[in-house]
C-alpha cells in the first residue's frame, strides 16, 4: 500500500514538472545601425624645403687659340691676365720669307697686269685695221686677201689677250694663297675676352694645331647644375635664383634661368638647368657655385 501511496506521488510531480517549463521562444536582435564614420582625411602636401645645388660658372665662348701653321714665334704682345678685343694682334710667327714671296707674287700680278693692258690696246688695233681693209674692199682699192690677212690677226691677238688673262688670275690667285699664309702667321684674339693661360715662348717653334693661349669671355657667365625632377617642375625660364661661391665666403648673387632641360636623366633621375648671371657680378669662370632654390609648395 506504501509502494502505490510513492508511486503516484511520483507521477504526479513528475506531470507537474512538465506543465509548468514551456519552451521559452528564442528572439534574434536586430542589427544594429551602421554608424556614420568621417570621411578619411587627405594627407597634406608639405612644401619642398629649400634645395641647394651645385655647379660650375662657365662663359660660352672659351677657346685654345692654336697655331693654323708651322713656325718660330718671333713675337709676344700679350701675356696672362691681359684684357683682349676681337681681332686683336696676341703673337707673330716668323714670316720673313713669306714676305719675300709676297713681294715677288705682287711684281707678278703687276707684270702680267702690264701685258694684259698691252694686249688690250692691240686687240683695238687689230679690230681698226680690219675695219679700214673691209671699207677699202668695198672701195675696190683692198684684196680679198689683205681683208682675212687682217681678220687673222685679229683673232689671233685676241687668244693673246685671253691667255695673259688667264696668267693674271692665277697669279692673282697664288698671290691670295701667299697673303692667306701670311695672315696665318699672325695670332689674332678671336672675341673679346682675357687672355687665361700661355702655352709658348718667344723663338719657340710650333707646329700647326699647337695650342698658343687659352682666350676666355668675362661676360655673359652662366652656372649649370642640376636638380631633382620634383624640383624641376617649379623652375622655368626667366625665374631668379641665388647664388653663392661654394666656399662659403661672399656675398650672393642672383642669376636668370635661361634653360631648364626638357629630358630628365634617367641614371640619375635629374635635370639640367642654366642660369646667366648679371654683369656685376663677382664669381669667374671656373669657379663653383652653390644655387639657392626657394621653397615650394
Amino acid at each position: 500500500m506504501k509502494v502505490l501511496v510513492w508511486a503516484l506521488i511520483a507521477g504526479f510531480g513528475l506531470l507537474s514538472l512538465g506543465c509548468s517549463s514551456p519552451q521559452t521562444p528564442v528572439v534574434s536582435a536586430a542589427p544594429s545601425a551602421p554608424v556614420d564614420q568621417p570621411p578619411a582625411a587627405k594627407p597634406a602636401t608639405s612644401p619642398l624645403a629649400e634645395f641647394v645645388a651645385m655647379g660650375p660658372i662657365v662663359v660660352e665662348q672659351e677657346l685654345d687659340v692654336t697655331s693654323l701653321r708651322d713656325g718660330v714665334v718671333s713675337e709676344l704682345l700679350v701675356d696672362v691676365d691681359s684684357p683682349v678685343r676681337k681681332g686683336q694682334l696676341l703673337a707673330r710667327l716668323d714670316d720673313r720669307q713669306l714676305v719675300a714671296e709676297l713681294e715677288a707674287a705682287q711684281h707678278r700680278v703687276r707684270s702680267i697686269q702690264a701685258d694684259v693692258n698691252n694686249w688690250e690696246s692691240e686687240v683695238k688695233v687689230r679690230e681698226v685695221d680690219l675695219q679700214r681693209s673691209e671699207q677699202m674692199l668695198k672701195d675696190g682699192i683692198e684684196t680679198q686677201q689683205q681683208v682675212d690677212h687682217d681678220r687673222y690677226n685679229l683673232t689671233a691677238t685676241r687668244y693673246e689677250l685671253e691667255r695673259e688673262r688667264e696668267n693674271l688670275m692665277n697669279a692673282g690667285s697664288s698671290l691670295q694663297v701667299i697673303e692667306l699664309e701670311l695672315e696665318q702667321t699672325r695670332i689674332s684674339a678671336p672675341f673679346n675676352g682675357v687672355v687665361a693661360r700661355r702655352y709658348v715662348r718667344q723663338g719657340q717653334r710650333v707646329a700647326a694645331g699647337d695650342k698658343l693661349f687659352w682666350v676666355t669671355a668675362v661676360e655673359h657667365l652662366q652656372v649649370r647644375f642640376t636638380v631633382p625632377e620634383q624640383y624641376s617642375r617649379s623652375l622655368k625660364v626667366g625665374d631668379q635664383v641665388s647664388l653663392t661661391p661654394a666656399t662659403g665666403q661672399g656675398e650672393s648673387t642672383s642669376a636668370k634661368v635661361i634653360h631648364v632641360s626638357p629630358v630628365v636623366d634617367p641614371a640619375s633621375g635629374t635635370v639640367e638647368v642654366i642660369a646667366l648671371l648679371g654683369k656685376q657680378s663677382l664669381f669667374r669662370p671656373g669657379m663653383t657655385a652653390s644655387i639657392h632654390l626657394p621653397k615650394t609648395s
